[in-house]
This record gives structure tokens, sequence and C-alpha cells, in this order.
């Protein structure tokens, strides 16, 4: 990076690719932008890297982005792969997983392969059970982000 510009290696998108293959290179350049101390600091930019980063996901996955207390990503981590419409998310693995990277925070996400966003009752009960069990810990929970066609933010719904 020099002047505050991201070096960006050109692309050649000559011939088939796959899905897969073009959810490899949207993860790998939205990678540039966003590494370990990046700041999370308005929903847009949470909402623009999960977009890149599950919005493509043929089954539904629930991963997590751990920050520090600056809400710096220090890892963003997929924890849970399931179905077409259901994913089996853990309370103990998320815990698992912010104590291992040192977490201060967190802002939860899944991706409704169907495109719709609209949180499920399951989504809202699980969200609560996290925020209670990383709250013991002293790790806060800032958002639920549901990706689809578009992003809808749990705390922005006033659902958490």
């Amino acid at each position: 990076m020099q002047d505050g510009q991201y070096h960006i290696n050109p692309i050649e998108l000559n011939g088939s690719y796959t899905l897969p293959d073009l959810m490899a290179i949207i993860r790998e350049n939205a990678s540039i932008y966003f590494k370990r101390g990046s700041v999370f600091s308005d929903a847009s930019s949470v909402k623009d890297y999960l977009q890149s980063a599950i919005g493509c996901e043929e089954s539904e996955c629930f991963g997590v982005l751990f920050l520090d207390n600056k809400h710096r990503l220090i890892e963003f981590k997929i924890l849970f792969y399931g179905t077409i419409d259901s994913a089996n998310v853990h309370p103990r693995e998320v815990v698992k997983q912010a104590i291992k990277y040192n977490a201060s925070a967190v802002i939860l996400c899944h991706n409704h392969p169907s495109g719709i966003t609209k949180p499920s009752n399951a989504d809202i009960v699980l969200t609560e059970k996290l925020k209670q069990a990383l709250a013991i810990i002293d790790i806060r929970v800032l958002d639920h982000i549901i990706v689809g066609d578009g992003c809808t933010s749990l705390i922005e719904l006033g659902k958490m």
C-alpha cells in the first residue's frame, strides 16, 4: 500500500469459471481491503464485507467477525455450515473461538441462500443465547447480520 492506496493485482477472467472459482476470487480480493486491523466503524462497511464473504454461499453458514476493543478486525471465521435452509450453531464453539482470538467484541452473521434476509424467530433466539454466553466472559455482541440479496442488521431492526 502506498499513499493510502491499495495495490490490487489485475485478474484475468477469460475462460470458464465455476461459482466456487468466482467466490474464491471475490474472497481473495475482499481480503485486500479487510485485513487484520481493519476498523468496522459503520454498518455499511460490515455489510459490504459480509456480502462478499458469504453472500454467494449455496448452503447456510454461520460466521463471526472477532474484533478487538477498538472494533478492529482480528479474524473472520465461518464456524458452521449447514443445509440450504439451516445451520446448527453451538454456542460453546463460538465462545471457544472468541477466547482463542482474545476478542473484546463480535459481530455474528449468517446467510440465507434463498436471498430473503428477514430474521426468523430462531435467529433472534440464537442471538440472545449467544449474547448471554459471551457476556459471561465480557465479550459484547455488536450485531447479527443476515446476508442474502442484501443485508439485514438485527440491531437496526431493534431485535437485539
